[in-house]
């Protein structure tokens, strides 16, 4: 398994500042952020493309995932979602998915990562419609997702449509592509008190990409810079090695915005004396 970090947390710098801190401190990938103000697909003109190819070039980094979650360019970090009330918006959110999915051919990235559903608001339609909701949307985008050839990655997340791993499974058996996968939050599972080690042989037919960030012990959903909180790494790691998973495992810490460098580099330092111990 290799690391990467998510430009999620350099939102005050530029999409090519970015990428160059994180090579710079040794992470072998980069995920890119595919909304503002980096890399949202409707204003990412052909120019920044190219010009982000060629830092990733120059730095000699691969990107791990285009991270297509978030879409504060229209609204906040969860909505439009793919649930929504509105059709209009819900049809935001899967043009939007299809011009992240265009862009990840462009920029070189084999997925995008996308929220599992999103919010729910259970003063409108049941979860079974929610579901099919979900299930059209994402129909729509598998088929660009198969000529494109990339990879869409839902992420279960506490308090949206898929939380946990047995909403997942149930999920995607009504899921007809393979281009429909898993990006597997370790600190979302842990969250909900599920064991993300335990889980990674569960799930591991399904895993793509990895995301990672600590969690402190009373489980709530605030990404801590790793080993300042509560996550055994050690044991996540060993599993993810024994089911010869050779992708990224990005880290993400977007509350650092004001030191994102200092946070990057802790994070770096930490996973990678875990990654030499269970190599």
């Amino acid at each position: 398994m290799k690391l990467a970090f998510s430009t999620n947390a350099f939102k005050k710098y530029s999409l090519e500042e970015s990428i160059r801190a994180i090579a710079n401190i040794g992470y072998e990938g980069v995920e890119i952020l595919a909304d503002v103000p980096h890399a949202y697909p409707s204003v990412l003109g052909k120019d920044r493309i190219q010009s982000a190819r060629d830092i990733i070039s120059e730095y000699n980094i691969q990107i791990s995932n285009l991270n297509a979650f978030t879409l504060y360019a229209i609204m906040d970090v969860y909505h439009p979602s793919w649930i929504e009330n509105d059709a209009a918006l819900r049809e935001s959110r899967i043009q939007h998915t299809i011009n992240c999915l265009e862009l990840a051919r462009k920029i070189g990235s084999k997925n995008i990562s996308t929220e599992p559903g999103g919010p729910i608001n259970r003063d409108s339609l049941d979860l079974s419609q929610l579901k099919r909701l979900f299930i059209n949307g994402l129909t729509r985008t598998a088929a660009i997702a198969e000529k494109e050839r990339i990879k869409i990655l839902i992420e279960p997340e506490p308090n949206l449509l898929l939380e946990n791993s047995e909403q997942f499974l149930e999920f995607i058996k009504n899921i007809n592509s393979h281009y429909i996968r898993l990006n597997f939050d370790i600190g979302h599972f842990y969250c909900i008190r599920e064991d993300p080690a335990k889980l990674v042989h569960l799930l591991a037919d399904y895993i793509e990409h990895f995301h990672l960030a600590d969690i402190a012990a009373d489980r709530v959903h605030n990404h801590l810079i790793p080993g300042q909180g509560s996550i055994d790494f050690r044991s996540v790691f060993k599993a993810i090695k024994e089911i010869r998973y050779e992708g990224f495992v990005t880290v993400e810490l977007y509350p650092y915005q004001d030191n994102p460098v200092y946070a990057a580099t802790v994070a770096y330092q930490y996973l990678n004396e875990i990654l030499n111990q269970v190599a």
